[in-house]
């Protein structure tokens, strides 16, 4: 299963196991890995590159303090100057051509890799088992494919050249400044990169109190929300006292961690202004004194590389941890993702591989039935029934008697606790599943369309079917009627999730879709029970043509609309409480009958 996202982002909390996971995304870098090299090499030398500017610059500002006082020493001096300025610009342009270079290697890497990921995540998604997407959220799973791959994005493609970078240059700069100045060198060892560190984390803790802060201010404009769409019931209750008191609890905590950030925030600045630049003063000072005397332990133009290797330093140090966090992060990114590649899929489950000729006979024998998270709730027990080519077999009950269960297990969704499900006395097993659906169509209760065409979401049912063949199944489904009066037919947008049609407008086309695809098994989950009486009309003599010459499994809500079925299946806590045609049932004066009477007398 997987993990669940930590709202304390900046806590990313890895495992030994985390790391394995991360380790993954390596086999994505490896079909590029002798680009990706390249773009390390030019990043090596892109940080040689700067390394060398602060030895350069220094240089270049000690020769400037050459004493001028004779012509030829005022000559040497100017020589030296446009020297080194000139060897600056030629510099400039190499590590300008080896960034540029390295910044579109990492990049095209970096997209072709996570191209290739996401391929992989959602190739994943779609052929996981159902009982997968009852364990996580639809929500969670589409923010592992947005959130974490761009968190994984950002990293593979700068922060972990640019970590890497900083780490050059600290071990680089330390190597230059013990060659400078050992003893100075210990100084700024002692104090400049300590100062860094405390500065990042006292930052990273103010950030943490502003976001906190955040929290509570987003808190106090949903209780602002609530309470103004609810008015009508705040006032009914005389609840006003009751939301104006949460809502000043919520000022008050924001109130509280604001100032508390703001004394924070006042102790950072002052740490800054004396600690920090305190200790860069210090070392300057230091050095000064070093380049005093007749005999100075070091040069005018050894103290400026000096202070300019500092500072490349300190900045650098002072970034690590902020990089290193992001890498932390998309570490945990990356094992989210991990996680959903590595999981099993339907195909993995499902070893069948018969493609038979699949005629539509369909028989249960003794099933019994859980959910994989409700292991200890038996939704059907030891059900047995059959149902003949062609034929209609109903299924009416209350909620939760097991008749969707049915349907679920039919699609193959799921695979029986035990007990046997055969189509055409072949084990469901048996079959290919992709082969076996191809076979079977559902018209949902709920019908969910896809953002696009009416024309792309009937052919949903058949993606190689003729622009002619879509209007003579929307003609059957009783749906090409409405779908003329658009002025954009069947290129007209349905919007999200089918929005911007009617819920019978949505049955037609989910039943053009289904019949678009002419199955051999048809199931139906209370396709009209949502419906006022006329779409209902329109639909359900839709329904009728689509059933001819196909076996249709129906879930009943509406009882009239399943009057010529030819068995009755009326379910009761996962048990078969009665069967028989709808005269049978209604003879024999059970749970049928009753349900029928009471209809009856509701309409």
């Amino acid at each position: 299963m997987l993990k669940p996202k930590n709202k304390k982002e900046d806590k990313v909390k890895l495992t030994k196991e985390s790391y394995s996971k991360a380790a993954g995304i390596f086999r994505y870098l490896k079909p590029y890995g002798f680009i990706y090299f390249i773009g390390w090499i030019f990043l090596v030398l892109s940080t040689s590159a700067g390394l060398v500017f602060p030895y350069l610059l220094g240089k270049l500002l000690g020769t400037a303090n050459v004493s001028n006082m004779q012509d030829s020493v005022e000559l040497i001096s100017t020589n030296n100057i446009n020297n080194v300025a000139f060897t600056l610009f030629v510099l400039f342009g190499f590590q300008a051509l080896f960034s540029f270079v390295r910044v579109v290697i990492f990049n095209n890497v970096t997209e072709n890799a996570l191209r290739d990921l996401r391929n992989d995540a959602f190739d994943k998604l779609v052929f996981m088992p159902m009982d997968f997407f009852n364990r996580n959220k639809v929500g969670e799973l589409t923010s592992r494919l947005s959130s974490d791959v761009t968190q994984i994005q950002e990293t593979l493609r700068t922060t972990i050249a640019e970590f890497f970078r900083q780490i050059i240059i600290v071990v680089g700069g330390i190597f230059f400044l013990l060659f400078i100045s050992w003893k100075l060198s210990l100084i700024m060892l002692a104090t400049v990169p300590v100062m860094a560190i405390i500065a990042v984390f006292f930052g990273r803790y103010i950030r943490r109190l502003s976001k906190e802060a955040q929290d509570f201010t987003a808190e106090s404009n949903s209780i602002v929300e609530e309470a103004l769409t609810g008015i009508t019931n705040v006032k009914a209750f005389t609840n006003e006292y009751f939301a104006l008191s949460r809502f000043k609890n919520s000022t008050q905590k924001t109130r509280d961690l604001n100032v508390k950030s703001g004394i924070w925030r006042g102790l950072f600045v002052s740490f800054i202004i004396f600690c920090l630049f305190g200790a860069i003063v210090f070392i300057i000072w230091q050095g000064m004194l070093m380049t005093q005397g007749n005999n100075p332990e070091l040069s005018s133009e050894g103290f400026y590389q000096f202070v300019l290797f500092t500072i490349m330093m300190g900045a650098s140090v002072g970034s690590l941890p902020d990089l290193y966090a992001s890498i932390q992060k998309s570490i945990g990114a990356t094992e989210n993702l991990m996680n959903i590649i590595n999981e099993k899929t339907e195909k993995a489950e499902n070893t069948g591989t018969s493609k038979s000729p699949i005629q539509g006979e369909i028989e249960f024998k003794n099933v019994s039935f859980a959910y994989p998270q409700r292991k200890d709730m038996t939704i059907l027990k030891n059900v047995s029934f059959g149902v003949e080519r062609n034929k209609t077999l109903a299924l009416v009950g209350p909620s939760g008697s097991g008749k969707s269960t049915i349907s679920n297990l039919i699609l193959n969704f799921y695979h029986a606790n035990s007990g046997e499900i055969r189509i055409d006395n072949q084990l469901i097993t048996d079959y290919d599943l992709n082969y076996l659906r191809q076979h079977m169509a559902i018209v949902p209760q709920e019908v969910i369309l896809f953002s696009g065409s009416i024309l792309e979401n009937i052919r949903f049912g058949k993606p190689e079917a003729s622009e002619e063949e879509v209007i003579e199944a929307a003609k059957k489904a009783n749906a090409w009627e409405f779908i003329v009066s658009f002025p954009e037919q069947l290129q007209t947008e349905v919007g999200d999730r089918g929005i911007q049609l009617s819920g019978g407008q949505k049955q037609r086309i989910a039943i053009a879709r289904a019949i678009l695809k002419n199955p051999q098994i048809l199931i139906l989950d209370e396709a009209t029970s949502a419906l006022d009486s006329e779409s209902e009309r329109l639909v359900q003599d839709a329904l009728d043509k689509l059933m001819k010459g196909r076996t249709s499994v129906v879930i009943a809500h509406r009882l009239s609309t399943i009057r010529n079925a030819d068995n009755i299946l009326v379910l009761q806590h996962g048990d078969i409480l009665e069967s028989g045609t709808h005269q049978e049932l209604i003879e024999k004066k059970g749970l049928y009958a009753d349900l029928v009477a009471l209809q009856t007398m509701e309409g």
